[in-house]
């Protein structure tokens, strides 16, 4: 049990009270983070996180923030315990970007493949049989998982902030019926996909979405890119000045 000498008084650090938020009636098996079915909780500040920028533990248990804790599958709960971050929103950003890393494979799925073209593939025999029967489920599974928004957090019927006091906020983008935790990851996944160049992309981008990035110049960036995927980094270059002179 820790203890802390003060005023020459052995005390006893003051853990504040675990506040159970509330969950809706219709999500009440359902994991805070990804929408999968429940089975355990996660108590929010975690150990990690509660600890990332103190050097004082006995300042951080006698905290008088509540603890909160919210449903949450295994894997999302091992995740967001790992996270050494001081808001929830950005633990959920943190259990996203694990979430998409996870399943990176089978978000590949829906950007080479359509259901259809799946149906249709001709893999019905041999070793690919059984790639083609949960294909497409997996890809939809992950997608749902990634993309899951969660309920607004209520604690003794006050809904909490998912701010910290800077106003940090976490902007996510979506593309082709994916939410990705961030501008960054959705870059970071199709190059990954792609065999691309991370900031080539990165910079094309910037330069097709000058007047806003929207699914549109992310498109047409991925798409100029691709063209590019076996080419030197001169060759890069000398197209990337053309695009930016034909855009004049």
């Amino acid at each position: 049990m820790s203890e802390k000498l003060g005023n020459n008084k052995l005390t006893k650090p003051v853990i504040a009270p675990i506040v159970i938020t509330e969950t809706p009636f219709d999500k009440r098996h359902c994991c805070w983070f990804c929408g999968e079915p429940s089975h355990v909780v996660f108590i929010f500040p975690s150990y990690s996180s509660a600890f990332a920028y103190e050097s004082d533990k006995y300042l951080s248990l006698s905290s008088s923030h509540p603890l909160i804790s919210l449903p949450s599958c295994r894997e999302c709960q091992q995740f967001a315990n790992k996270a050494k971050e001081n808001t929830i929103l950005a633990v959920k950003g943190y259990v996203k970007q694990k979430l998409l890393k996870r399943y990176a494979k089978d978000l590949a799925i829906g950007v080479n493949w359509t259901e259809q073209e799946l149906a249709t593939s001709g893999f019905e025999q041999g070793n690919f049989a059984g790639f083609a029967r949960s294909a497409w489920f997996m890809y939809e599974v992950a997608k749902a998982r990634v993309s899951y928004l969660g309920w607004p957090l209520v604690a003794n019927g006050i809904e909490l902030e998912e701010v910290d006091l800077e106003d940090l906020q976490v902007e996510t983008f979506n593309f082709d019926g994916v939410l990705y935790p961030s501008l960054s990851d959705a870059i970071a996944h199709y190059a990954k996909i792609f065999l691309l160049d991370e900031h080539y992309v990165t910079a094309v981008l910037q330069h097709l979405g000058n007047s806003g990035i929207d699914e549109k110049s992310f498109a047409q960036a991925v798409r100029f890119c691709r063209l590019l995927v076996n080419a030197s980094a001169n060759d890069r270059k000398i197209a990337f000045k053309a695009l930016v002179a034909k855009s004049k």
